[in-house]
This record gives C-alpha cells, structure tokens and sequence, in this order.
C-alpha cells in the first residue's frame, strides 16, 4: 500500500517547499492531545498542557477530532483556495484568512474528514447536502463523545458561526503558546526549506525527496511520487480545476507522522518531520510486513529463540526442535529473506544467527509504520 502522487507534466516552479505555521499549530495540537504519538515532546506537552488556559483547554476538547484522529486539512487551506497561488501564508493570520477563502462545502467536508475516510481521495456527497453523509458524520461525531457530537451539529446547521469560533481559537492558541512556539521553530523550518529547494534546483526532484524522508521515492521515469504508507490514496498535482502545484511543509513537531494532503480539487501537500540524526532511517511498509509474516509461525519463533542464544548450523537446528534439515532450511529462508537471520561460514558448515538489533527494532518500526 502506498499513497501516489501524480507529478507528469509538473512544470518544475510549481515544486514548492514551504513553512506554514498553521500546519505546524495542527501537530502542536496533536502533541498535545496524543503525547504517546510524540515520546520525545513529554517535556513541552506537559509544560504546555498544565499553563493552559481553563476555557482554552476546553475548547481544544470540545473539536479535537480536528486534529486527535485525522490531520484535518483544514490546517492547510493554501491548498484548496480556488483561484489561489497555492503558498502558504507567512504568518497564522495571513493563513487564517485563507482559511476564510474556503466554501463552505470545503470547510466542512474537511473539518468532517474523519468520518468520510474511506472516500477520502475519492470525493462523495458533501454532508451539507446530503442526508445519508450528514447522518454518517453526525453517528461518528457521537461516538466520539457528545462535546464533538454538539460540535458537527453546530458545524452542519451553522457553518459560519463554527467558521469564526475556529478561527478564534486558532488566534487564542497563538496568545496561549504558539507564538512562542512558532518564534522557536521557525528559524529551523526555514533553513530546512532553503536547503531542500537548493537541493532541489540543483540535483533534482530524485535527491530532494531523499532528503525529505527515505518513504518518498519518485517512480515512472519522474512521471510519480510514491510514499510509503500503511494507506492507498492517489492525487494528482496538475488538476486543472484548482491548477499545478505540489508543496512540501517540513514541521518540527510530527515526527513519526509524514502526512499527505490528497484529497480531490486541492493541491497534494506532503508535510513531513524533520529528520533527527540519532534515529535510524524508517524501515518500508513491504519489509515491516514481510518481518511481521516471517514470525508468524510457531517454528520460526522456536528457530529465533535459538538462534538468539548462539549461533547454530541447520542440523543442530533440527535436533533442537526434532525437525527434518530440510523443514529447517525452508523456515531459515523465509527468516534471512525478511532480514531476521545473519549467517557466516565455519568451514563446510553455515551458522545462523537471529539479528538482535532488527528484531529488537521491530515494536519501534511497526509504531512508525502505523502512524507514518
């Protein structure tokens, strides 16, 4: 499963890497509200959650579907504003405003996007105008508490009213922490970006996506961007309708999440983390699932909790176990095709040794490869 991104015919000004501090306050939200996401921002999610504002901190709850379970796009409005040069805005409030530059009908499916997630980059009936999706959003919005469930009804019956109150809270949460926040990470965010259009001007789009996350890679002789992602969604950045473009928004707070706007009449926007050089590059969605596999059977467990003791030739494997060599020899395959086993030879004979370090690695990377 990948996400693809349609790229043929993409003149190369249209390429664009960006800062968008209203982005950045939609996974600074996030932090706040899904610590065990982000292990490495305990520090601030505590300070921050603990000087909030009371009236704050319950408003931040009463809409937090807008960002607890889905990315809402409507953190990226650049993105959708129709007739729009697709960049985003310097400041929250210049982004703010283009935010009040969506429809309605935009405003709502994307402030809804949790509950349409299965024709998410397909399109569908919007819930304004549709019985059957406005029931749907209104059963999910339920499910997930009456605050939220008062909010969607709000947000279908009254728009423009929910429009505003979003929009200060946004301005609160900037008083509240973000500025502060935003004067810290920005510096940073805009050096990545000036590196990677540098990169990109000069070694091409190949090179670029490589400095942006080992997950993107560009396919079909530059005709596609695939990312690698536990998802399948296909965009497309020439649509004419709301005109080429495709931008990419480096944020400090997202890791291990690499985002992809994608959805129908809006321009595709990757927004991506920051790398930190003490981890190691994310393993692929294939290769997680390949491990997952290969240690699900009871043999090759049995062969992995040998093998980590000491190294072991396929005959004592056999024994150990009391299996025929060549049952071992296929088990052993399956485990160093996935990468789990190392061999070294000692003399006519092969050992098989189980990888630690992979294995050991294995609970982080299905964690990134879930949450990516």
């Amino acid at each position: 499963m990948s996400v693809i991104i349609d790229i043929a015919g993409l003149p190369a000004e249209s390429i664009v890497f960006q800062t968008s501090p209203l982005a950045e306050l939609n996974v600074a939200l996030h932090a706040l509200s899904e610590p065990g996401h982000h292990p490495g921002l305990r520090g601030w999610v505590t300070a921050t959650s603990t000087a909030l504002p009371r009236d704050l901190a319950d408003r931040l709850r009463e809409a937090d579907f807008l960002w607890r379970n889905t990315f809402s796009d409507l953190f990226i409005p650049f993105a959708g504003v129709r007739g729009g040069d697709g960049r985003a805005g310097a400041t929250l409030a210049e982004e703010l405003d283009l935010l009040d530059r969506l429809d309605d009908e935009q405003f709502v499916s994307a402030a809804l996007e949790f509950a349409f997630l299965a024709s998410y980059n397909k399109g569908g009936p919007s819930p304004l105008d549709d019985a059957d999706a406005r029931a749907r959003a209104l059963e999910l919005a339920a499910a997930r508490g009456p605050q939220q469930w008062q909010f969607a009804g709000r947000l279908l019956t009254d728009p423009a009213s929910v429009r505003a109150w979003v929009r200060r809270l946004a301005e609160d949460c900037e008083e509240a922490f973000f500025a502060d926040v935003w004067q810290r990470v920005h510096g940073t965010l805009s050096a990545d970006v000036r590196h990677k259009a540098e990169l990109l001007r000069r070694k091409g789009l190949g090179e670029a996506l490589t400095a942006v996350s080992p997950a993107l890679v560009l396919e079909d002789g530059g005709r596609r961007i695939r990312v690698d992602k536990l998802a399948y969604c296909r965009a497309t950045a020439v649509d004419p309708a709301v005109g080429a473009g495709l931008t990419f928004v480096p944020s400090h707070f997202s890791w291990p999440h690499l985002m992809v706007l994608g959805r129908p009449g809006w321009r595709p926007v990757v927004h991506y983390p920051l790398g930190s050089p003490e981890l190691p590059a994310p393993t692929s969605v294939d290769v997680l699932q390949l491990r997952l596999e290969a240690l699900a059977h009871p043999v090759r467990m049995q062969l992995c909790r040998s093998t980590a003791r000491a190294p072991h030739t396929t005959g004592e494997l056999a024994n150990i176990l009391s299996l025929s060599a060549p049952e071992v020899s296929r088990h052993l395959a399956v485990l160093k095709q996935a990468g789990l086993i190392t061999t070294r030879r000692r003399g006519r004979y092969v050992l098989y040794q189980l990888d630690v370090t992979v294995v050991a690695r294995l609970s982080s990377d299905f964690l990134e490869g879930v949450l990516r």
